[in-house]
């Protein structure tokens, strides 16, 4: 039986890309977690029309800060393997990581990434998705899509037509 892998994002601040991130979730089967605080209602229109019809069947869990979901998850440990963090602050690609059964992968909000104390207490499952010189980051849903189905390739697309 396929373990789900986790999708978590750090006070995402859009809804529209909370939506599409959703619907990307329920279409393969990732559990979606959201660290507070969000930028939006989880009844916002524009979270709903994203993830169109999909929002009812997305499992998302909801945390009051950052040591509120290391907490529940049990990933305290510097070197949790489990724990892959996202950002353009360092240099190893998102595909030079193994993307073990049931891992969470960590985004940061959209007009700020993920903290710099973050990434210095998790440094080695830091990975980043190669852009040109001078380019600062790419949409966040379309970031998730890109490590996420690099995951779910490395895992054979287990349970996937």
């Amino acid at each position: 039986m396929r373990v789900p892998l986790n999708v978590v994002l750090l006070e995402p601040e859009i809804p529209a890309n909370t939506g599409n991130i959703g619907r990307t979730c329920v279409a393969t089967g990732t559990v979606l977690h959201l660290i507070r605080p969000l930028g939006f209602s989880t009844e916002d229109k524009y979270l709903r029309r994203s993830g169109m019809d999909y929002w009812r069947e997305l499992d998302v869990r909801y945390y009051d800060n950052v040591e509120d979901f290391l907490s529940c998850n049990g990933l305290a440990a510097e070197r949790d393997p489990r724990l892959i963090l996202t950002s353009s602050k360092v240099t190893r690609s998102y595909t030079q990581v193994d993307y073990p059964p049931g891992c969470f992968i960590l985004f940061g909000k959209e007009s700020a990434g993920l903290p710099e104390t973050l990434l210095a207490r998790f440094p080695e499952t830091a990975v980043r998705i190669p852009m040109l010189d001078g380019v600062r980051c790419i949409n966040l849903g379309s970031s998730v899509a890109v490590v996420l189905y690099e995951a779910l390739r490395g895992q054979g697309f287990e349970g996937m037509a």
